[in-house]
């Protein structure tokens, strides 16, 4: 019955190909029309964001379901490293979660043990949900999930304080931590170097610090990025797990540059400056544009 756990999960079976290479998207904003929607669009994995999201519990649990009913990877991101949060994302049938603000090789643990059912962690158990997830047939039990969920259940970090990449080779090695994931905008506000158009040198290393640790503790990394652009860049650096765009930008960008084409080249300019202000302070104007 493993099996069951293995197949479902399409972010875990993507990282395992021979490239690794798996594109995700990011859902920000709730609804589980939504979420299947963008699941259909053909991604790997569709991240929850109940971080800086606008995504209650209750929204969460339904947009799990939504993904995982098209055999799409659901992987939620908890606000912070708390207990709770992680047992009501796995409890809810999440096939991974992603940790936000990382700090140190403790957390890491903690982190661990609270994703893992015993012996290896303190997860408890009794969700009637998580199994769903993973069979929509409905002949997964209760003690299968259990006895299969440590092997194929991924817990993900997000690197992006200074702290975490001053010790990112020792949380790497944390056994339980699957994916290392860079925050490539508060890694770069955290070590000084805030993104204000293109990454500065300092912050393009603190990134390829992160992926060479993970390639060294035999860990997938992963990154943010605001779009297929910045995606494919990433994929040819060697990240495995890498988001692709998210519904907030994805949908004032496309709304946007649909209406400049119906009002020409003023309304180009526009749509660009939208896009750029989506993209969370990338800049993607041209130099023309500036002008």
């Amino acid at each position: 019955m493993a099996s069951v756990l293995e197949n479902a999960n399409t972010l875990r079976k993507a990282l395992g190909t021979g490239s690794g290479l798996s594109f995700g998207a990011w859902q920000m904003l709730p609804g589980s029309y939504l979420s299947r929607t963008i699941a259909r669009a053909g991604y790997d994995w569709i991240c929850i964001d109940c971080e800086h999201g606008n995504i209650a519990d209750n929204e969460m649990h339904e947009s799990i379901q939504a993904i995982a009913s098209v055999n799409v990877s659901p992987i939620v991101r908890i606000p912070a490293n708390e207990g709770w949060m992680v047992k009501r994302a796995l409890d809810a049938g999440a096939h991974g979660i992603i940790v936000p603000l990382l700090y140190s090789v403790e957390d890491a643990k903690k982190l661990v043990q609270t994703a893992k059912f015993p012996p290896v962690g303190k997860r408890g158990f009794g969700s009637p949900f998580s199994m769903g997830a993973f069979d929509i047939k409905g002949d997964l039990t209760g003690y299968e999930y259990m006895k299969n969920a440590n092997g194929n259940l991924l817990t993900i970090v997000q690197i992006e304080t200074k702290e975490a990449l001053a010790s990112v080779e020792e949380i790497a090695k944390v056994d339980g931590i699957d994916v290392l994931f860079v925050g490539p905008w508060d890694l770069g506000n955290n070590i000084g170097h805030p993104v204000e158009g293109e990454f500065s040198p300092e912050l393009n290393a603190a990134i390829e610090r992160v992926l060479k640790a993970a390639q060294a503790a035999g860990k997938w990394s992963g990154i943010y990025c605001p779009s297929g652009e910045w995606a494919r860049k990433y994929a040819d650096q060697g990240f495995q797990m890498i988001s692709v765009i998210n519904d907030m930008t994805a949908i004032p960008t496309y709304m946007a540059e649909s209406l400049s084409k119906a009002k020409g080249s003023y309304g180009h300019a526009t749509a660009q400056a939208i896009k750029g202000a989506a993209y969370g302070a990338v800049n993607l104007l041209t130099q023309e544009e500036k002008k």
